[in-house]
């Protein structure tokens, strides 16, 4: 358990780190701003294309399992989605940012540098893979669904080209893209555009955390939602949950893309639900709870699924 605690806390300690400097020092949000740029413009971008430039494209080729982890991604959403709306009696356009919330975890700013931390190298494909696939469906299916509750913009064929859009012009699937190319073509990057790419890489994680931590002490905390309590057991139980069942089914898989999945799933809120809720103008409150809480539970679900794994307490055949 001590090695555990010693893979967790630095990275939720540079979460309460960001999360006390928000609160003492009274800075505005705009300072945020150029973080934010470097994160998913710059850092993340390199991070996920030296993954997947690195990966042996024969790895990234295994259909079951990106079924497997999107199906559990779909799951999650869904149960989220009509929670919202039972629970919530929210809107078409509010309950699919709740179901976002239910279904996105925080695979860009916590999932790479956790999961290679926790399972070693091997989980470098399966964390790619899971990002890109969980990015694509999501980024299809959120704006879709929020074009098609605008009652100004009812088309379906302007709901696809928004949708298309976000996808074309999403750095961290553009960069996750280049890279598995890079790798089907086996081009050798010149030494020292590779040492950029590493140098870029190896900030992500402390900078994305500690951003993360900030923004969550900047956000309001009036009151807890009805609907939000049931979303963040959804993303923290269920997500995991189904996970681990569909890697059962569709498997078997090698013992680190299963757990990498697992572990992937069990992640807390992102924090680009409050970006995407406030760019849409609705359930901003909500999805600023969801995350504030949905991170500080996460110190107990997501320790507990890393010592799961790390002692093969769960284990696939």
């Amino acid at each position: 358990m001590v090695d555990i605690l010693n893979l967790a806390l630095p990275y939720f300690g540079l979460i309460f780190v960001g999360f006390a400097c928000g609160k003492v020092k009274s800075l505005p949000e705009s300072g945020l701003a150029w973080m934010n740029f470097f994160l998913l413009y710059v850092s993340l971008p390199a991070l996920l294309f030296a993954i997947m430039s690195k990966t042996p494209f024969s790895e990234l080729n295994n259909p079951p399992f990106l079924i497997a982890t999107t199906l559990s991604t779909v799951a999650a959403f869904t149960l989220a989605l009509v929670v919202g709306k039972v629970l919530g009696r929210l809107t078409l356009r509010e309950a699919t940012l709740a179901g976002l919330s239910g279904g996105y975890g925080n695979i860009g700013y916590m999932g790479p540098g956790l999961a290679l931390a926790v399972l070693g190298p091997k989980a470098s494909a399966p964390t790619a893979l899971i990002f890109c696939c969980d990015s694509i469906f999501l980024f299809t299916i959120v704006p879709l669904l929020i074009e098609l509750s605008d009652r100004d913009h009812p088309s379906l064929v302007h709901a696809f080209g928004v949708v298309l859009k976000q996808i074309v012009l999403n750095p961290l699937i553009m960069s996750a893209c280049f890279g598995a190319a890079v790798a089907a073509l086996h081009i050798e990057l010149p030494v020292a555009l590779d040492r950029t790419i590493t140098f870029l890489q190896n900030a992500a994680a402390p900078t994305a955390l500690f951003v993360l931590g900030v923004t969550v002490a900047l956000r309001p905390f009036d009151r807890v939602p009805w609907e939000v309590p049931a979303v963040i057991a959804v993303k923290l139980l269920i997500h995991p949950l189904a996970a681990f069942g569909l890697m059962l089914a569709f498997g078997p898989f090698a013992q680190p893309w299963a757990a990498t999945a697992v572990l992937m799933a069990s992640l807390p809120p992102a924090l680009n639900v409050f970006v995407i809720a406030r760019q849409n103008d609705a359930w901003i409150e909500s999805a600023s709870v969801a995350v504030l809480l949905g991170t500080f539970a996460s110190v107990v679900t997501l320790t507990s699924v890393m010592w799961l794994l790390q002692t093969g307490r769960l284990a696939f055949p």
